[in-house]
């Protein structure tokens, strides 16, 4: 196996630890970011910065466990996202996400993402559904 195939197939948890579940509420959890996980290599060796889709990743993973009950859910979109600062090796990574909407088949969560006191990325909507539900052109 080559490094570059170790490093993509490298399982990355998307987060630490859930502080706080509150079943259709919100929802609290820590990710650290240590020096040691694979993007580092190559985004950017200079630079090592968490690259924007693993923190949308960890947000949409909370989500679901935000959404709560006994069903499965799926991303279905994400609107109006914005990394506003930097995250890297050594941040611990505070992600919030609370729910704002949704019925039985579909739920809305808005999400922030802190390090230390200050906001380095939010979204103001994902949008999850039932896994349960056909996706579009599967049906």
């Amino acid at each position: 196996m080559s490094t570059t195939q170790a490093a993509t197939s490298a399982v990355v948890p998307v987060f630490d630890r859930i502080v706080e579940v509150e079943p259709g509420r919100r929802a609290v959890a820590v990710r650290n970011i240590p020096n040691t996980l694979p993007c580092f290599d190559h985004h950017f060796p200079r630079f090592p910065v968490l690259p924007g889709v693993l923190l949308l990743e960890s947000m949409a993973a909370l989500a679901k466990a935000a959404a709560g009950g006994e069903r499965a859910w799926r991303l279905a979109s994400v609107r109006g996202v914005r990394f506003k600062h930097f995250v890297g090796p050594g941040d611990q990574v505070h992600i919030t996400v609370e729910v704002t909407g949704g019925n039985r088949q579909t739920t809305e969560v808005r999400a922030t993402a802190r390090v230390g006191d200050r906001v380095v990325a939010t979204a103001r909507s994902l949008a999850l559904v039932s896994a349960d539900e056909p996706w579009e052109g599967t049906a």
